[in-house]
């Protein structure tokens, strides 16, 4: 055993999985520290994957090397792809996964993992070195290890000082039956650093013998063989159907009367929960008018009884939330194994992290996932695969040589409006990831992330060479659709009949495949059953012909739609290629507005671009800087 390593991850989420795997796959010599090795990327809350824009970033992951979308296909129970009815800028996947399965899957990913140690402990101090400036060296544990690194990731997600809400009790911990990390704040915030607090919560869990079946309405999943890998090969679990219940007047009534103990409302929780996923005494509040509210019963894994109801997180009393239930026809003979509880838990303020991830306090110390204030599975192992990527490439710099950070841009990837707008911005509640914060999310379709990422990843190293032998067959194969559709000629007397069957209007002149192609009744598959030549060149010999006929398809209908996006993007691109940090001295910059010139000295913005992204930074103040750059 020794305990020098290039990088150390601290914390055995999502996020700190993705950056060990990460560190160690681009030959990092790394350690993960973890408090419960069976525990590795557990799901705290839901255990599903992906969903609006989240799906999106799991793939971004797995074109990027990362594990999750492997892990995900490997324990899916049921696979959905959301949006469907809408464009492709927004379809998104979503798989509800074996909890207990998908722990292992991940052990088995990081147990034949190179260069990648795990060790069982908990964080107590961060170990500093401060000569000419403060510098992270490592960790203490409660044990009394000492392990130094170049570069320290800290992923400790809800554990900081975490404390668990059910009515007016509260006990500490970072998850139900799990401890809290009570010093490791300290720690950190004695050098400089901020912290908050924040807040989430989860749902009850149910017993499915005591749940009446028959008063649910079923939600299959799709038939159709989704994946979120562009590398999987192998088939999910069995698939399980999900189910979706109402509440009603009666359950809100009893929720309402156990207000006056709700810890959200009794003054005993005073941070920010997260919007989006609001607890159901939050919903009752917020929309009083509303007789009911959506719910939806989930299965937890392939083998077990317990299931998830998704829409009734909850830290009322455990015995009001038990009594509102049964108020519930499907419910009404309910036994749980737990009630829903809330958490409240420290983060550090975003906005004093590179887009690196890097501290701009204390150098070589990385964080990611729910320590930035974000909220999910997919946003941390979005920021643990970047913060993974970029504490192996400090760690190996020497002396003379200089960091060079691995930055996704907003139009790359929406990892990277992720962290653009985590640095930038800031969080004044838990941050999670929509499709509407991308303005350039035409270019960032899920059926594209490894077009955007793959290549960029195997020049870093990451991303190995049969991955990116895959892509560049796929690439070929997408190419060679798109070669033929714009070349193949079509004659009207030979297709009419077949496209007023299909509904779509006759030819009246000869044209090319691709002005059909365009047409909203009509696609690839439809086409292919009528052309025999398109049918050839769809099913040439690969293991993926749905995914690229797909991926075709897209990039020819949206091709005006995607060409605009990007002249766009271009745009911008030249207000990220002039760099201001360190040029100015804000304070002195009488031209621009006191509060603009605040925001600036707080967040010290590495370019004009990122700049213009900081709320209370107007036009005018981008003009006043353009001004004065070109002087």
């Amino acid at each position: 055993m020794h305990f020098n390593y290039d990088v150390l991850v601290i914390g055995g989420g999502h996020a700190g999985c993705e950056a060990a795997c990460a560190s160690a796959n681009m030959g990092a010599k790394t350690c993960l520290v973890t408090m419960d090795m069976n525990k590795i990327a557990q799901m705290s809350c839901n255990p599903a994957i992906g969903g609006i824009a989240k799906g999106q970033i799991v793939r971004e992951i797995d074109a990027l090397g990362g594990q999750m979308g492997l892990v995900t296909d490997a324990t899916s129970i049921q696979f959905r792809m959301l949006n469907v009815g809408k464009g492709p800028a927004v379809w998104s996947p979503r798989a509800q996964c074996d909890r207990g399965k998908f722990i292992w899957e991940w052990r088995k990913h990081l147990d034949e993992t190179e260069n990648l140690d795990i060790w069982q402990d908990q964080a107590d101090e961060l170990l500093v070195e401060s000569k000419t400036h403060v510098r992270a060296i490592g960790v203490r544990t409660i044990w009394g290890a000492e392990i130094y690194a170049n570069c320290v990731i800290v992923t400790a997600g809800t554990f900081l000082n975490g404390l668990m809400h059910i009515g007016r009790k509260m006990v500490p911990g970072g998850r139900i039956a799990e401890p809290a990390v009570p010093h490791f704040t300290e720690s950190i915030t004695r050098h400089g650093i901020v912290s908050a607090r924040m807040k989430t919560g989860t749902p009850v869990r149910i017993d499915k013998r005591s749940v009446h079946f028959e008063d649910l309405e079923i939600q299959p999943g799709e038939n159709r063989p989704y994946q979120f890998s562009y590398m999987n090969k192998n088939g999910a679990l069995k698939q399980l159907p999900c189910w979706t219940v109402n509440t009603n007047t009666e359950v809100h009534e009893i929720l309402r009367s156990g207000l006056t103990d709700s810890p959200l409302y009794n003054g005993q929780i005073q941070s920010i929960g997260p919007r989006y996923c609001p607890s159901i005494e939050t919903k009752l509040v917020t929309f009083p008018e509303r007789d009911k509210h959506p719910l939806f019963l989930e299965p937890e894994g392939e083998d077990t009884n317990e299931m998830y109801l998704n829409g009734f997180s909850s830290s009322l009393p455990m015995d009001v939330q038990i009594e509102a239930l049964k108020k519930m026809p499907a419910f009404r003979d309910i036994k749980v194994y737990r009630p829903g509880y809330a958490i409240e838990y420290d983060f550090f303020d975003p906005t004093q992290l590179s887009h690196s991830l890097e501290s701009k306090i204390i150098e070589n110390l990385f964080m990611a996932g729910q320590v930035n204030g974000t909220t999910g599975y997919e946003e941390a192992g979005g920021q643990g695969t970047l913060a993974g990527i970029n504490a192996a490439l400090k760690a190996g710099c020497t002396s003379e040589s200089t960091f060079e950070p691995f930055i996704l841009h907003r139009d790359e990837a929406y990892i990277g409006v992720l962290i653009d707008d985590l640095v930038t911005k800031g969080v004044d509640e838990p941050y999670r990831m929509f499709t509407s914060r991308a303005e350039y999310r035409i270019l960032l379709r899920q059926d594209d992330a490894d077009a955007r990422l793959t290549e960029k990843a195997y020049e870093l190293g990451l991303v190995k060479r049969d991955r990116y032998d895959w892509w560049m067959e796929k690439k070929q194969a997408i190419e060679e659709i798109e070669t033929f559709c714009q070349d193949f000629a079509i004659k009207p007397k030979l297709i009419n009949s077949a496209l007023e069957a299909l509904g779509t209007t006759p030819l009246q002149f000869g044209c090319k495949l691709v002005d059909l192609v365009n047409r909203p009744q009509l696609n690839l598959a439809n086409l292919s059953d009528i052309i025999p030549q398109l049918k050839e060149v769809i099913n040439r010999p690969n293991n993926r012909q749905e995914e690229i006929a797909e991926a075709a398809e897209i990039r020819m209908k949206y091709k005006g739609y995607i060409e605009r996006e990007r002249v766009v993007a271009e745009k911008m691109h030249r207000l990220e290629n002039i760099k201001i940090k360190g040029h100015f001295n804000y304070e002195e910059l009488q031209g621009l507005s006191t509060e603009c010139r605040q925001k600036l000295m707080k967040i010290q913005p590495e370019t004009l671009a990122q700049a213009s992204r900081i709320p209370g930074v107007s036009p005018s103040d981008i003009n006043v800087m353009l001004v004065l750059m070109g002087r």
